[in-house]
């Protein structure tokens, strides 16, 4: 990797830039690096160069760019960041520093790792750009895992998969998690990862690009006759996602009809819904598969339309139809997002669940527990939810009609009696869906929560709510019982 490439690269995201402060940069770490080698044998230049060039890639603004070339100088150099302020400026030297904070997280002992997770959940919500760098700087790091002992490798790909994969999700990058998904898929499952390379690559590979071949003889010349114009291109479902959904519904790898999907990217909004009509037209949709994530999008951002017909040779097929913007926040998340934001000259604002980490944060002064809290609370997947006025509630994955009670507010889950959910009578216990209506029956005459509901809802707020109230509903049963107790 070179500086000329890096600067190649983000100069196709942001012509016209100055690039002066990424050479610098450059030249700065380079001379501190100097003679330093990785285990690979190396120098440790590259290690900064490839951060810094990934960062490119999510179409990171020039200061985390350069962030990214310096990361590792006040750790492991002589150089320390007032220099790099004096040098690079303040924003540049907080990236820095706030990777720095991080520290390189060392597996000796659990307390010490839950530590440096507490510090990169807290970096994470006080500037987004600081996970952007230590996110690359990962990547990197796992494409050199071969250099490591083997147990030091698995220990370093499990973390991954339970803490970085799951935010990178959350930001909605998903070039950088499923990358590092399917690295530590390969080193902790090596046997399954193979079978499923051996399958994916070489057994269908013929048979999807015929098939691809075939619907866009149908697919393109109605798309024209319409006036849309498009880029049709496959999207492929990365081994490990493949192997989690074999896993989950216990299936065998051909009875997962989603491995491969069309993608649709067309100019503007309006011919998303028109190239849905198109594809409907041509073809029968499966019942229940399509999701307007342009309507409602995901928490991470993303938005698109999905659908799933019944193509030729009555094959299932995805079609997932989007903008150019749309695809590039789908693969960048949260990076891209904040960019089409600076570009428009628009205020960039963090998602709901930052500000979470926060309160949290607040709360919880145990690192155990925090780090519990923030991995049951946060890193479950999302989805959305509707108020019969039309309001959208996120909640995790596996809410219940409590917890979205008490996200509406605290005396609807007080109050709460029973639930109609999408027009239809419900449980206050039952599992919520992406796109449910919901509807909660209140019972004025009911003081307090019940207790019981501690057993299933999914929610900190709800959880916080029930033991606050049923506390005072215990403390008045204990005064109407005992005589004498002033009220």
């Amino acid at each position: 990797m070179t500086i000329e490439r890096v600067i190649k690269k983000f100069q196709e995201n942001h012509p016209g830039a100055d690039v002066t402060i990424l050479q610098l940069a450059f030249e700065f770490a380079d001379a501190a690096h100097a003679g330093q080698l990785r285990k690979s044998g190396e120098p440790y230049i590259q290690h900064p160069l490839h951060t810094a060039y990934t960062l490119a890639e999510i179409k990171a603004d020039a200061a985390t760019v350069a962030g990214g070339l310096l990361h590792d100088v006040p750790e492991d150099t002589s150089h320390t960041l007032e220099e790099i302020k004096t040098i690079f400026g303040p924003e540049t030297a907080m990236l820095v520093e706030g990777v720095t904070k991080l520290g390189k997280i060392k597996y000796r002992g659990i307390e010490r790792y839950r530590e440096n997770l507490k510090k990169m959940f807290l970096a994470m919500a006080t500037d987004l750009r600081v996970i952007f760098i230590k996110f690359c700087d990962r990547l990197n790091n796992l494409r050199t895992l071969e250099n490591l002992p083997p147990e030091k490798q698995k220990r370093i790909a499990q973390e991954t998969l339970e803490i970085y994969a799951p935010i990178a999700g959350l930001l909605g990058i998903a070039r950088l998690k499923w990358q590092m998904e399917d690295i530590c898929f390969k080193v902790l499952y090596p046997e399954e990862y193979h079978d499923l390379e051996y399958k994916y690559e070489v057994e269908k590979k013929v048979e999807r690009n015929q098939f691809f071949q075939k619907i866009r003889k149908i697919l393109v010349p109605k798309l024209e006759e319409a006036g849309i114009q498009c880029a049709i291109e496959v999207r492929f479902k990365h081994l490990y996602s493949i192997y989690l959904k074999m896993q989950k519904k216990e299936r065998k790898f051909d009875e997962i009809y989603d491995v491969f999907a069309l993608r649709l990217i067309v100019p503007t909004v309006d011919d998303c819904y028109k190239s849905l009509g198109v594809i409907h037209t041509l073809w029968k949709p499966k019942p229940n598969r399509f999701k307007d994530y342009i309507a409602v999008p995901k928490p991470n951002g993303y938005r698109s339309l999905h659908t799933t017909i019944f193509g030729p040779e009555g094959k299932t097929t995805e079609f997932q139809i989007r903008t150019q913007e749309m695809h590039e926040e789908s693969i960048y998340g949260l990076a891209a997002h904040w960019y089409y934001k600076m570009q428009q000259g628009g205020a960039y604002q963090s998602p709901a669940w930052l500000k979470e980490i926060i309160e949290i944060q607040k709360e919880i002064t145990n690192t155990s527990e925090f780090v519990k809290k923030i991995k049951l609370d946060i890193f479950r997947d999302r989805i959305f939810v509707f108020s019969p006025k039309g309001d959208v509630f996120e909640l995790p994955e596996q809410a219940t009609p409590v917890d979205f009670a008490y996200a509406v507010h605290t005396n609807i889950g007080n109050h709460a009696a029973g639930v109609i959910i999408n027009d239809k009578l419900g449980r206050l216990d039952q599992e919520l869906r992406n796109g449910d209506f919901v509807e909660i029956i209140t019972e004025k005459k009911r003081p307090y929560p019940n207790r019981d509901w501690l057993k299933f809802v999914k929610t900190k707020r709800a959880r916080d709510r029930i033991k606050q109230f049923a506390k005072k509903s215990k403390l008045e049963t204990i005064k109407r019982l005992i005589p004498g107790i002033r009220r």
